[in-house]
């Protein structure tokens, strides 16, 4: 498909993320639909012509259109984005194959691991949708800020370099620059163990800790990220760019970062249940934390920040308790 042939695109997911597109495609003249899975939402967004859940004061166009229908939803774009939250995918994807899906353009701007499978979010669209072109799009992106046109980068992914530089083109403005990258599985673990680390900077801000504490984290956590990420097949230097440091910097330290606030809560001493239950917004790194424990485990890469954020989680462990054992591990070369 040549780039001047898209011209109508699909939004699967009515979240922050998936409306903040959704605007930032219709601003480039696109033709854009966007779908949620609650018609009581889609609805209040029709009605308002704003997301009032998941991005209150962002104004919807009129020329956006939304919709609850998935049939309609996949069959009207020449590209369909999925921006679904992870633990959803696959009962999305569910529902996508028996649609009119094929000859369409996929792009995954979903940040995950299965924690059942360990596979990644473009693993699971092939799994369901068999060989569908798809790229990958990710980075440093706090939706809030794309949406007030505040300058923003980010990767599109894909071993095709013209399919990649195609979704570069598309999305692509005078704010949002998107760069190429062949290193799929690099941009994918990128995206998806920073929501872990941020989780653990979060904690860090939530025991008052300093800049000192949260900058070791950071730092000691991208090493972790980058030693997983090898060990799967990503290059080295992915882990410092845009969808590695880039995304994990800002996630680590923007007061809008999901997990980092879930973090700050975990420190206070919340547990995680609550903390959730006040959230219409998905944390992705809670989930992510039980992916990438039990596959760092399985595939015996150390990852000791990764580890207390999981004990924290799903194991009770106070947060004063696993920094006091993080600081304490064996003497070791960095």
């Amino acid at each position: 498909m040549a780039l001047n042939t898209v011209k109508k695109i699909t939004i699967i997911g009515d979240g922050a993320w998936g409306t903040t597109l959704a605007v930032h495609l219709s601003r480039k003249k696109y033709r854009v639909m966007l779908w949620g899975a609650f018609p009581s939402n889609i609805a209040q967004c029709v009605k308002f012509r704003e997301n009032k859940k998941f991005l209150p004061g962002l104004k919807i166009p009129s020329e956006v259109r939304l919709t609850a229908d998935i049939d309609e939803a996949v069959s009207f774009g020449e590209m369909v984005v999925l921006s679904v939250p992870s633990e959803y995918l696959a009962g999305t994807l569910a529902r996508i194959k028996n649609t009119s899906y094929k000859k369409k353009i996929f792009v995954s701007v979903i940040k995950g691991i299965d924690p059942k499978t360990f596979k990644r979010m473009s693993q699971t669209i092939h799994d369901h949708l068999a060989h569908v072109p798809l790229v990958v799009l990710s980075g440093p992106t706090i939706a809030s800020e794309v949406a007030a046109g505040i300058p923003t980068t980010a990767v599109a992914a894909c071993s095709n370099e013209k399919l990649a530089m195609m979704v570069q083109r598309v999305f692509n403005s005078d704010t949002f620059r998107i760069y190429t990258n062949s290193d799929m599985i690099g941009v994918e673990i990128g995206g998806s163990v920073k929501n872990v680390i941020a989780l653990a900077c979060g904690i860090c801000d939530g025991l008052k800790l300093g800049t000192n504490t949260k900058a070791a984290l950071l730092t000691r956590g991208l090493a972790e990220m980058t030693r997983l990420g090898a060990a799967l097949g990503g290059r080295r230097e992915t882990f410092y760019g845009l969808a590695g440091l880039g995304d994990l910097a800002t996630t680590c330290f923007s007061p809008k970062s999901r997990n980092r606030t879930v973090g700050e809560a975990l420190g206070r001493g919340r547990k995680i249940k609550d903390i959730l239950g006040h959230m219409n917004a998905v944390a992705e790194g809670v989930v992510t934390a039980k992916a990438v424990y039990h596959l760092s485990r399985k595939r015996k890469i150390p990852m000791p920040i990764v580890t207390e954020v999981f004990k924290i989680i799903f194991e009770n462990k106070s947060a004063d308790r696993a920094m006091k054992d993080l600081m304490g591990r064996s003497l070791k070369s960095e």
